[in-house]
């Protein structure tokens, strides 16, 4: 399946344009070195958590928003290969030194699809969300994943994905494992469902909520108490690009 490289990431919301305007420039430089999809989602419905939230995983301060986002692969082969595209490239340089937040605090990690289904793009808003699953229980979250991306879609969702942790270190300031408190009989799911709209979204989960069918029971493969989720507004999204023929290697200077 898919392979995603997730992040979370704190940008003052004054930076919100300028943001954009670097995810843009970005997406036109990585589609070109093997990233088949760039996703880039704003701060929109982010709750607060008692115990963690989107805020907490990132450390943001109160002029920050959070942006949740992604890039998509075939596979993992592919996006080892094209990182190394990306740490060969003189030009990724000269854009990481103008990002308009703060690197130390994102928050990155490589993840397995176990589950996606539907079709990407052509909707505007994202629900987002991290989960600590526990290790030996995989095989049950999938299961019930695959059962919740049906309902997702059946209340209008276009596409639900659930990806496992595969390549997720551990950060200094900050990493995904910190950001639910992860203990050490568990691994990471991050998580998302592409909407149409909000509205969309927000009738779906009405529906859902209200499905007794959907009523948890007996022991559940993750910590419902330290997973976190949010409501994001696309800001970037190259689904339905043309993707640009792979350019030469560019010379690494000494």
């Amino acid at each position: 399946m898919t392979y995603f490289e997730g992040f979370i990431v704190p940008v003052p919301e004054a930076n919100r344009d300028k943001y954009r305007q670097t995810a843009n420039d970005f997406a036109s430089l990585v589609q070109g070195l093997g990233v088949q999809r760039q996703v880039e989602a704003w701060d929109n419905d982010v709750p607060e958590g008692k115990v963690t939230d989107f805020r907490k995983a990132v450390d943001a301060q109160p002029d920050e928003k959070v942006v949740f986002s992604w890039f998509e692969y075939p596979d993992r082969a592919t996006r080892d290969s094209t990182n190394e595209k990306f740490r060969s490239d003189p030009r990724m340089e000269e854009l990481g030194a103008n990002m308009p937040f703060d690197g130390k605090r994102m928050v990155m990690g490589g993840f397995d699809a176990i589950v996606d289904e539907g079709q990407g793009g052509g909707g505007n808003y994202t629900d987002g969300y991290v989960v600590p699953v526990i290790k030996g229980k995989e095989e049950d979250y999938r299961q019930l994943a695959q059962k919740m991306a049906g309902k997702f879609r059946e209340h209008g969702a276009l596409r639900v994905v659930e990806a496992l942790a595969d390549d997720v270190d551990h950060g200094k300031h900050t990493d995904f494992y910190r950001a639910v408190k992860a203990e050490d009989n568990e691994t990471i799911a991050f998580a998302f469902v592409e909407w149409p709209d909000k509205q969309s979204r927000d009738e779906a989960w009405a529906k859902i909520m209200a499905d007794e069918s959907l009523k948890p029971t007996g022991e559940l493969p993750f910590n419902g108490q330290r997973m976190f989720w949010g409501g994001f507004d696309k800001i970037v999204d190259t689904a339905g690009q043309e993707q640009p023929a792979p350019k030469a290697e560019s010379p690494v200077t000494a």
